[in-house]
């Protein structure tokens, strides 16, 4: 392969002439045609059994090369960027093979490639850090979860269900008189109180006894997820078969210990979990802190970005949502019907969620750069077991499965983004906006230009210059303007 030249034709676009020897295509040739001589036929010959010279004499010299250029273009593609030394960002586009044939393969590509960026000041990014502090009362709601979670369960035989009480139910659904799906189950175990079924559903389960057989009306809410089912009356046949309540233990020394082999009293308890929420509140605080100051980081960056970066990272986003909810067992229509959500609606909010994670990505870059920020040796060995630790798996066996070369990317990259949130600075609550001034008010009966009564008119006064237009942009502001959330990094 030979790199002919390398020519800028548009913004972050690319040009690249390459030249195939013809030795280096006959290689192709021959390696195509051994892999598809068995599967040709020519007349007069057993299948797989002609030479290459008859299969060119009898289809064409140019048979092979198509599947030949197919071949040897991606490792030729792949070299002439390397060569160039050009950080593309997407496919190869708009390929024109200008000759082919035994002097071998003239071709053109175009490539789109990562934009030249400027940053603002990114060290001393202001941003509110969430408060860490625990209350008493934090520590005895933390204490309740611990107490309906070492809870047990009694049946009740001598009285009505109540609210909060479990029953155990069988319910068969019916609308306009018709069974529907979903509205029947057998043994379903329902707290009542919490919630779950269709307003007005629990409330009238209230007051019956164990054994009871009654119907229960209901009306579906009008933006009920089923669209066949919502704002219809229904009907309810249910049997009572079980009524049982939660008894939770007393908050004793006893308790403690049963909690946590390093408590011995309540104090101890209290003691433990408050330091608990105080780790937990401190990791949040830290996760929100870092996730606010890189959306600003985003806001600094000043490029023009090529729009196939935010389609390629929302397309990405959309594929690991739709692999993350089909480990459980469902697909994106299903997700989307039952959440109300239109695809439009996903696909928009994963494209503005990319916006901000390439922004950040190319802030960070930049940073790197400008930092010239390393990963060490030791910094790698930490992090392959950091790996292992987290997938109990051997070390070495890591190493093998990731490679060095993109674990030390990841690694550089974080390490920026805490050298930005290191030299950030955390805020208590957002600065107030600075009062606007009142507009100043006109003299009364007067306006700009006219004289008083008796008064006589004076010139208007020289106008200014006429501006010059404004230079024109270099690019629209889709592709300049400035997500997150959880899981903002992956």
């Amino acid at each position: 392969m030979i790199l002919k030249s390398v020519k800028k034709v548009e913004t972050n676009v690319h040009e690249l002439e390459v030249s195939i020897s013809p030795e280096d295509f006959e290689a192709a040739i021959v390696k195509v045609f051994n892999k598809q001589k068995k599967r040709i036929a020519v007349p007069g010959f057993r299948k797989g059994k002609a030479t290459r010279n008859m299969i060119e004499r009898f289809y064409g010299e140019n048979v092979f090369y198509e599947d030949a250029l197919e071949e040897i273009y991606p490792k030729t593609v792949s070299d002439a960027i390397e060569e160039a030394k050009l950080e593309t960002v997407d496919a190869p586009h708009d390929v024109e093979i200008k000759e082919i044939g035994k002097n071998g393969v003239e071709l053109t590509f175009k490539v789109t490639v990562k934009p030249e960026v400027e940053l603002g000041d990114y060290k001393g990014i202001e941003a509110v850090k969430l408060d860490v502090s625990v209350s008493d009362a934090d520590v005895d709601a933390e204490i309740e979860r611990l107490r309906e979670r070492n809870s047990r369960i009694i049946t009740v035989e001598d009285r009505a269900a109540q609210n909060g009480d479990i029953v155990v139910i069988d319910f068969d659904g019916y609308v306009d008189g018709v069974a529907f799906d979903g509205g029947k189950a057998e043994n379903h175990s329902l707290t009542l109180g919490s919630g779950q079924f269709i307003p007005g559903f629990e409330e009238q389960v209230c007051g019956h006894n164990v054994n009871d057989e009654f119907d229960v009306n209901v009306t579906f809410p009008e933006d009920y997820g089923a669209a066949e089912l919502a704002g219809k009356a229904a009907v309810f046949k249910i049997k009572l078969h079980e009524i049982k309540i939660k008894e939770l233990p007393e908050v004793d020394d006893d308790f403690a210990k049963d909690v946590g082999e390093d408590y011995e009293t309540v104090d101890d308890l209290k003691a433990g979990v408050k330091k608990e929420l105080e780790e937990a509140k401190q990791a949040n605080a830290d996760r929100d802190f870092e996730s606010k100051v890189l959306e600003k980081l985003a806001d600094l960056v000043k490029a023009e970005i090529p729009e196939v970066m935010f389609k390629n990272r929302a397309e990405d986003n959309l594929n690991n949502f739709a692999q993350r909810i089909g480990q459980q067992g469902i697909d994106v229509d299903t997700y989307l019907h039952y959440m109300g959500v239109t695809r439009e609606r996903l696909e928009s909010d994963m494209y503005d969620q990319a916006k901000v994670q390439v922004k950040i990505q190319l802030a960070l870059d930049k940073i790197i750069e400008l930092e010239k920020i390393e990963a060490t040796d030791e910094d790698i060995e930490a992090e392959y077991k950091k790996l292992a630790d987290t997938y109990n798996m051997d070390v070495d066996k890591v190493k093998k499965l990731v490679d060095a070369k993109a674990l030390s990317a990841d690694v550089i990259h974080e390490k920026a983004a805490k050298f930005v949130v290191d030299n950030a600075k955390p805020l208590d609550k957002e600065p107030e906006a600075p009062a606007k001034k009142p507009a100043a008010k006109k003299t009364a009966a007067k306006k700009a230009g006219e004289a008083g009564d008796g008064e006589e008119k004076k010139p208007a006064a020289k106008k200014a210059a006429a501006k010059k237009p404004a230079a024109k942009k270099a690019a629209s502001k889709k592709e300049t303007a400035a997500e997150a959330g959880e899981e903002s990094a992956e």
